[in-house]
């Protein structure tokens, strides 16, 4: 939600109290937001609250995805079981990216194995001692 959503949202119940005396132009002259702006985010609630209802049903696909197998899983593995459902959701990524975030559902990223990395962290560290005597830092010509 966007600040000047915010403050025709502030207008919107301020005007819906009773004891309100002020009008409409002047909450809007003193919010800093243009009269024209309030009455179009009026006359689009039915759009709005549309799109809510679209992104909950989405949202219900997306979460039945998710599940899907006991695991979780990442925007692209819930576009492909999207897919191979009986009657197939073409959900583009960015989509479901945003209703991810927007209802607060993340897939854990997988960690490297700590005994791999310390096996090479220890591999890495040893440097063995040069008992060919090779000279490894000849400069000339090849």
């Amino acid at each position: 939600m966007n600040d000047t959503s915010c403050v025709f949202e502030i207008i919107h119940m301020t005007m819906q109290q009773s004891s309100n005396t002020l009008s409409i132009s002047r909450l809007c002259a003193t919010a800093g937001v243009s009269r024209n702006g309030y009455y179009a985010w009026v006359a689009a609630e039915p759009l709005r609250s549309a799109r809510e209802e679209q992104d909950r049903k989405d949202f219900e696909l997306i979460l039945m995805a998710y599940r899907f197998r006991g695991y979780d899983k990442g925007a692209r593995g819930i576009h492909m079981r999207l897919l191979h459902l009986e009657t197939p959701v073409n959900m583009n990524l960015k989509k479901i990216r945003r209703l991810m975030k927007k209802y607060g559902l993340f897939c854990p990223i997988r960690k490297a194995n700590p005994y791999r990395r310390a096996i090479k962290a220890y591999q890495t560290d040893s440097i063995a001692a040069n008992e060919l005597e090779r000279r490894f830092r000849e400069f000339g010509p090849r």
